[in-house]
């Protein structure tokens, strides 16, 4: 495997670190992939866009599953996620999951994480959609995400791991068999490094969350642009099951123009009994899945959206006022707040909600590992597609997931530096005489070259992302056809060719920064989710597709996976079985293959 040799447009870097391995990203499994690395004495640099706790995973409210419980089991958690995948987890993922994950979460609490706890001591669990057990440790109610970023970043700073912070990733550094070398990076504001720079390094892990802000509406913050599903691309990774992103039930409605993020509702409040009701206070959901409003999520969502076309409805309502204030305030403080922040008080009234896009449960295609098709590369977290969510992610899964393949990339990162280079997913295991052996460079993934094949990306004017965020809602949201797909292409390509004709004609050519790298970012990935959602004909888990509203299992049990080419080119295909990863499988020809990212 090869880099595509494509890369953003940025000024050289000037300047330069060296370690064992770089993390980029401050979410649950970047943290712990770091924690990790540095007890195995491996030279440990964390990279983060922001603050090291501005990510995703302080915005995480309902909480982390694991089988915790009395008369709770692995093997019960593993159906209820096998179940919530509609058929395209991998079942070896999932057990890896589940079985590993009960110990993952106690190692967290002895790193220093506090749960809430019942009367009798222990940890206090509830229950969310798709779970048929109560298997969901929280934390201050509602903010298990912020306090377990609390505990992660507590024990990076006493462990002394090495941050960066304010640090918008660009592209992987390569030597000439193209394994990881490193990253370039450009760090904003004052402090030890700024500008453009380089670490190098023999490993690096990728944990730089989702891709929420290539819509209008979403629940991720601001940061989510899909830096790391780009960056992989552009490396040469593949990257799998992009068209399922799920879209949460339950987001607070604000309006019919609200853009960005947005307040999310928890899970957990229908865990604890909430209704889903219309303006007449009508319950849809019960009678369309015997777990009514507990169903999975893009069963809920699927609810929602067809009440909403029935009635000509912006939104629904979620009724909690049975709970009353005391439980709410305990209980739900948070939430509460955010709804009393925007006039709305739960006590006394129904929360209007929408689904808005929360969680991408494909990314870029790892083994068991964290290891993707780029030898030294590794990913975990939502940027990942390790194979455990399938087509729809069981409720609080993604804490896990991001703290167990966090765990196994490290263990794997730490045996790859005492015992030489390991082979990345889908090789045949040989090792490369050019394995990187200091972690410097021969070759930056995407090197100077000719325009129109390799080299630099056109980049997009800032102004690009809030039209990439509309052609998205309005063609690949909750709601997708061929013809919707199709326009949204038609949109992406536009954009993509009037950049191309700025830079190479004019001369236009936006001015390297960070909203240009963002907005470059997101319109590749909106490109490649709008691929593989045209080519996936069926409805299935968080994908739907009016046009194809069955489920297809003879056809569709299985992966699209995308990959990038040197010339620019995306090469869609589907894999030959519902087998994840597969290690060889053959390219199935589609139209979408020869679209320019």
């Amino acid at each position: 495997m090869t880099s595509t040799g494509i890369r953003l447009n940025a000024p050289a870097p000037g300047w330069a670190i060296d370690a064992d391995v770089v993390v980029v990203g401050s979410g649950v499994a970047g943290l712990t992939a770091a924690l990790r690395c540095r007890a195995e004495g491996l030279r440990t640099v964390v990279v983060t866009k922001a603050l090291l706790d501005d990510g995703s995973t302080r915005w995480a409210q309902g909480g982390i599953a694991a089988a915790l419980g009395e008369g709770d089991t692995p093997e019960q958690h593993l159906d209820d996620t096998l179940v919530a995948g509609a058929g395209l987890c991998d079942g070896e993922a999932v057990r890896t999951l589940v079985t590993e994950g009960p110990d993952a979460v106690r190692r967290l609490i002895a790193t220093g994480a506090r749960f809430d706890t019942d009367d009798a001591g222990g940890i206090a669990l509830t229950r969310e959609g798709g779970h048929h057990r109560r298997r969901i440790a929280h934390a201050g109610g509602d903010a298990t995400g912020a306090e377990i970023s609390r505990a992660l970043v507590t024990a990076i700073r006493d462990g002394a791991v090495r941050v960066i912070e304010h640090a918008l990733v660009l592209d992987l550094l390569t030597d000439a068999e193209g394994r990881t070398a490193g990253i370039t990076l450009h760090v904003m504001g004052e402090g030890q490094h700024d500008g453009v720079g380089a670490v190098h390094a023999p490993a690096v892990v990728l944990a730089t969350g989702g891709m929420g802000q290539v819509f209008s509406a979403t629940t991720n913050p601001p940061v989510s642009t899909g830096d790391g599903v780009a960056l992989a691309l552009r490396a040469g990774a593949e990257v799998s099951d992009l068209e399922f992103v799920q879209f949460h039930p339950t987001v607070l409605w604000l309006g019919p123009d609200s853009e960005g993020q947005q307040p999310l509702v928890s899970e957990a409040v229908r865990g604890e009994g909430a209704h889903l009701v219309d303006a007449s206070g009508s319950r849809f959901m019960v009678g369309q899945h015997e777990l009514a409003e507990l169903a999975p999520r893009d069963i809920v969502a699927k609810g929602i959206m067809r009440r909403m076309q029935e009635q000509g409805a912006d939104h629904m309502f979620l009724d909690a006022r049975h709970f009353g204030a005391e439980m709410w305030e305990n209980r739900f403080p948070t939430i509460l707040a955010a709804c009393r922040a925007h006039g709305i008080d739960p006590v006394t009234e129904p929360i209007p909600v929408a689904p808005a896009a929360h969680y991408a449960s494909g990314g870029v295609r790892t083994d068991l590992h964290g290891r993707t098709t780029v030898p030294g590369l590794y990913a975990c977290g939502e940027v990942a597609c390790t194979g455990v969510h399938g087509a729809n992610r069981l409720a609080s899964n993604s804490l896990l997931e991001g703290l167990v393949f966090a765990e196994r990339i490290a263990r794997t990162i730490a045996d790859t530096h005492a015992h030489g280079p390991v082979p990345p997913a889908g090789t045949d295991g040989s090792p490369s005489a050019a394995a990187v052996a200091d972690g410097r460079p021969a070759t930056a993934a995407g090197a100077p070259a000719e325009r129109g094949s390799r080299g630099p990306v056109p980049l997009l004017v800032p102004e690009a992302r809030r039209e990439i965020q509309r052609i998205m809602t309005n063609g690949a949201g909750v709601l997708r056809s061929a013809a919707s797909l199709d326009a949204a292409a038609d949109a992406l390509e536009a954009l993509h060719l009037s950049a191309l004709h700025d830079a190479e004609e004019f001369d236009k050519a936006a001015e390297p920064g960070v909203e240009s790298w963002e907005a470059t970012n997101l319109l590749l990935v909106a490109r490649v989710l709008v691929a593989a959602a045209h080519e996936r004909t069926e409805t299935r888990g968080c994908h739907w597709r009016e046009d194809h509203p069955g489920r297809d299992d003879a056809g569709w049990r299985r992966h699209v996976v995308v990959r990038l080419t040197p010339d620019r080119r995306l090469v869609v295909r589907r894999t030959a079985t519902e087998a994840f990863p597969p290690a060889r499988p053959a390219f199935v020809p589609t139209p979408t293959a020869d679209r320019e990212p």
